[in-house]
């Protein structure tokens, strides 16, 4: 079905790299005008360029309330409307439960938690003037179960996952769908320090580095096969489109089937 997002403005954080990216140019390539994010100016202006007059960038450091509303306010004098929010801008984060410092929590949790609050605080103001939308958290497997991140990061998604629950049920009756997906097994730079560490390599490191983990990935799933960031746009495909109108409240799980296997041994484990 072509141009499921036809007539539709979405906003992407996170959209200079992995995910984010590729679900821009999925949701342009659906009919969406799309507003994309990041804290890589010339990622995010070049990926503008590419996606033509149905986008363009507008930086936000999804650590500040203030610069998230402002993307918002942004989408909406230029479109005239916001249908769709993917909260997808992340990254590694420090802090273990034996060595977690206070800057650690506070940064992690403002990251990964107050990004999608102020998301859906100011997404939800500007969605209900056009009768509703759709709001999509990125979320993670770690958040359901062990071995996937360290705690802050584990204990962030966790609170992703369930603040969506929280927040379809109360927006659902103006019209506003909260869903999170939580995708595992899926290739891309957060497993080697995220966006801002691949800037530091070049083209070849970054993609040597990409073929290995897809070699490792394959086998952390059920499958045999990585994912992809493709997978990922497929899934925020469907539930920002019509085809998702009665899905709400929901954290889909996108990962081949990794979070049925058994848990990995420890390091060092007979």
């Amino acid at each position: 079905m072509a141009d499921r997002l036809s007539g539709k403005v979405a906003v992407i954080t996170g959209a200079t790299s992995g995910i984010g990216m590729e679900t821009a140019r999925v949701f342009v390539r659906e009919g969406a005008r799309v507003v994309v994010s990041g804290r890589s100016t010339d990622k995010g202006a070049a990926l503008a360029d590419e996606l033509g007059e149905s986008a363009f960038f507008h930086p936000a450091d999804v650590t500040s309330e203030a610069e998230i509303a402002g993307l918002i306010d942004a989408a909406a004098d230029r479109f005239g409307r916001v249908d769709c929010l993917f909260s997808n801008a992340g990254a590694p984060t420090p802090g273990g439960i034996e060595t977690i410092t206070q800057d650690e929590l506070d940064y992690g949790m403002r990251l990964l938690v107050g990004s999608v609050l102020f998301g859906i605080k100011h997404a939800a103001r500007v969605m209900k003037a056009v009768g509703g939308g759709s709001i999509i958290n990125n979320s993670s497997i770690a958040a359901h179960r062990s071995g996937q991140g360290n705690v802050v990061y584990s204990a962030a998604k966790a609170a992703v996952s369930h603040i969506t629950r929280l927040a379809g049920a109360e927006l659902g009756p103006v019209g506003i769908r909260v869903n999170a997906i939580s995708p595992g097994a899926i290739a891309t730079p957060i497993f080697w320090g995220g966006s801002a560490a691949a800037r530091e390599l070049d083209e070849a490191a970054n993609a040597r580095k990409l073929a290995k983990l897809e070699r490792n990935l394959a086998l952390a799933t059920p499958m045999r096969r990585t994912g992809l960031s493709e997978d990922i746009a497929a899934a925020a495909l469907f539930l920002a489109s019509d085809e998702g109108s009665f899905i709400n409240a929901h954290d889909l799980v996108v990962d081949g089937g990794r979070i049925a296997m058994f848990h990995e041994r420890p390091q060092g484990a007979q």
